[in-house]
């Protein structure tokens, strides 16, 4: 199951959301979102766990407090069901 990790303090590092998720399972990808131009953390991130692992994070960590900030934490969406940004 992919997951969603949204509402990172933007000084929370990758290796702290790993190790935060690494304790409810084994994670088989990870993509960290940073901007395209400046480099930096977009506050949000997307980790694959088996189906298992993954619902126990969700019950455990959704609405936790991570960093000073409040996580979600839940099943990502594919990408066809995203709203469309339109381009100016």
């Amino acid at each position: 199951m992919k997951l969603y990790i949204g509402n990172l303090a933007f000084n929370t590092t990758e290796d702290e959301v790993k190790k935060m998720l690494g304790e409810y399972g084994e994670i088989h990808s990870f993509d960290w979102i940073t901007d395209r131009y400046t480099g930096k953390a977009r506050g949000f991130c997307f980790a694959e766990m088996d189906n298992s692992d993954a619902d126990t994070a969700i019950k455990a960590l959704n609405g936790k407090e991570f960093g000073g900030r409040t996580l979600k934490i839940n099943e990502a969406r594919a990408k066809s069901s995203r709203k469309k940004r339109r381009s100016w």
